[in-house]
């Protein structure tokens, strides 16, 4: 059993322990100078953030998980995690939110705090997200666009791209269009279908003035698997490969991983959906 596996087994089991509750947390965040989510020694990422504000308006030492992990750069519209504070301390979600956004840098708020069922979790209880892709088409990135969007000049077949989209609708195998973040062998990775299959039920494609926006919407996605189905898009979009070898990553598991990774800064988990 991979250490993930062990983190998932002990997590869908846990509630807060005797005396606490649960708080959910609604998140935004820029996340350019940030390190990403997931706490890291040397701190500088979203959580040891969020934990600081809590213990610096509080007092309260506390653990945020969040309904998954972001990379270093990608932004969040409202991402969502949870906590556990004791049962004695009686502030409205209001209040919470209050609190731990005059701690918190302005790149982090907090945009809803609310009690939750005890035995809720933000991230076996998702069911699904939503994630945007944001590229500045313009010859001249504009400064307001920096890390906020992946600046690509030039043609691009529109028309190929949004073939390609609807090819990525169902279930499929993305192993070739994921990466792996280091828990297991890639050979066990390939091996174990079922942590690489995934459902996309909708991908969106809009042309809006200078920006050309990718949005998906899935059941789960894996690690860099939203930057690599853009880099990939982008890739047959400017001719460098037929919209066929997009089909082909998807069809054939054995092949090799595409190495067409979009830039972090055009990322934006918008919403996380629970049932």
């Amino acid at each position: 059993m991979s250490r993930s596996d062990v983190e998932s087994k002990a997590g869908k089991n846990r509630g807060p322990a005797p005396g606490f509750k649960r708080l959910r947390l609604t998140i935004a965040y820029c996340g350019t100078p940030w390190r990403g989510w997931q706490s890291l020694e040397g701190g500088r990422t979203i959580t040891d953030e969020i934990n600081a504000a809590t213990r610096k308006a509080t007092d309260i030492e506390t653990s945020v998980q969040g309904s998954g992990r972001t990379d270093a750069g990608v932004h969040a519209l409202a991402q969502v995690a949870h906590c556990d504070v004791p049962e004695t301390v009686r502030m409205s979600g209001d209040a919470w939110a209050n609190a731990l956004n005059a701690c918190l840098p302005l790149t982090i708020r907090v945009l809803r705090a609310e009690e939750a069922d005890p035995q809720f979790h933000s991230r076996f209880d998702a069911v699904g997200k939503v994630y945007r892709y944001r590229i500045w088409r313009p010859r001249m990135l504009s400064p307001f666009e920096a890390d906020r969007a992946w600046h690509v000049y030039g043609p691009l077949d529109v028309e190929a791209m949004r073939w390609c989209c609807e090819k990525l609708i169902g279930t499929h195998n993305f192993v070739r269009l994921s990466a792996n973040r280091g828990d297991m062998p890639e050979t066990e990775r390939r091996q174990r279908t079922e942590k690489t299959t995934r459902t996309i039920h909708r991908v969106d494609l809009r042309e809006d003035g200078d920006v050309l926006e990718f949005e998906f919407e899935g059941d789960g996605f894996l690690y860099k698997m939203v930057r690599l189905i853009v880099g990939s898009l982008i890739h047959v979009a400017r001719g460098r490969e037929p919209k066929e070898w997009l089909a082909s990553l998807l069809n054939d598991p054995t092949g090799k991983q595409s190495n067409q990774t979009a830039p972090a800064c055009g990322l934006y988990l918008v919403c996380v959906n629970y049932l």
